[in-house]
């Protein structure tokens, strides 16, 4: 009796406990969930932070390939980036036509019938629908561009219009840009510098601008984008970007005095991250959306540059003013 009466009383204990544990049970299942990803996470920022002087080697390599590349483009086209019509000169050719045709069709008939002729076409399109195309050509002239397309344009001299760039224009326009931003690095350097008061932070900004410049420069060559005016500005805007994420991280490090480096770097990270994929969004945003090649180079070269930018200045400069405050003591 008393045997059946201790049986009874632990099956019933048992069955108070086991709704207990079943409800439990979510909240254990998630926080081992939580537990795993913060471990996760802690793993990657040990890396970050432990391992920079070894994640330098990754902007190393990549500004090294960039260099190489660039060399090899030297070699098979005699200059470091491919040139477009406005830089180099030739003719652009614009023709407003309905016409069905495809820019892959005007550029076969024109590689058939002129093979060394050098020519890019793209067409003019209004809300989806084409309005003509545009053609930029170098080593070709006008007389011959009219006889290769009035085979599959009738009339094409009555609306057809034409603009001649010269070589020695576009050569002079390109080596004053060239001296325009050497002397735009000499000036960030001075205000840089003058800001910080140390070579080694204001050396690294501008490191991590040229690396940008370089390795988006290598990668446009890769890809045979042929660069035109449109293309310089872009390069000028990215170095505008590059400084901006740059000057932030030296800032919240060097000048703020409050928690570990390691604190101030992420807090830098958190606002930099935030910048530069406000960013991303809005020139995603434009390339679905523009019809316009020239606005749609624009784009590529800063949607390529930030994304360069975010391995030199989170990975590069911050390892550079990490070694530099490790030698000053700092932690």
């Amino acid at each position: 009796m008393k045997h059946s009466r201790k049986a009874r009383k632990v099956e019933r204990l048992k069955k108070t406990k086991e709704p207990i544990v079943q409800e439990n049970e979510p909240k254990l299942v998630e926080e081992k969930i939580v537990t795993a990803r913060n471990e996760q996470k802690n793993f990657f920022l040990r890396i970050y932070d432990e391992q920079y002087r070894k994640l330098l080697f990754i902007p190393i390599l990549l500004l090294l390939f960039a260099i190489i590349a660039i060399g090899m483009n030297i070699v098979q086209t005699g200059d470091f980036v491919n040139k477009g019509v406005s830089l180099k000169g030739g003719i652009i050719f614009t023709v407003p036509t309905e016409i069905s045709i495809t820019s892959e069709e005007i550029t076969s008939i024109l590689h058939n019938q002129l093979p060394n002729s050098d020519v890019s076409v793209r067409l003019i399109s209004e809300f989806g629908v084409q309005k003509g195309f545009i053609i930029e050509a170098a080593d070709i002239t006008e007389s011959e561009l009219l006889l290769t397309l009035e085979t599959r344009i009738p009339n094409l001299r009555d609306f057809y219009s034409a603009e001649t760039i010269g070589s020695s224009l576009g050569d002079s326009f390109f080596k004053q840009t060239l001296f325009a931003i050497f002397v735009a690095f000499i000036f960030m350097g001075l205000v840089v510098f003058y800001y910080f008061r140390s070579l080694v932070p204001s050396a690294a900004v501008i490191l991590a601008a040229l690396s940008d410049i370089i390795i988006t420069l290598a990668i446009v060559d890769f890809f045979g984008m042929k660069l035109s005016t449109a293309g310089i500005a872009a390069f000028l805007m990215l170095i505008g970007y590059s400084v901006d994420t740059d000057i932030l991280l030296s800032t919240r490090v060097l000048k703020n005095k409050e928690g570990t480096v390691l604190s101030r770097i992420l807090s830098a990270m958190k606002t930099g991250l935030t910048m530069t994929a406000t960013t991303l969004v809005a020139i995603t945003v434009a390339l679905l959306v523009t019809q316009s090649e020239v606005i749609r180079q624009i784009m590529v070269i800063l949607l390529v540059g930030l994304l360069v930018d975010l391995v030199n200045t989170w990975i590069q400069n911050v390892a550079i003013i990490r070694i530099y405050l490790d030698k000053k003591g700092v932690k």
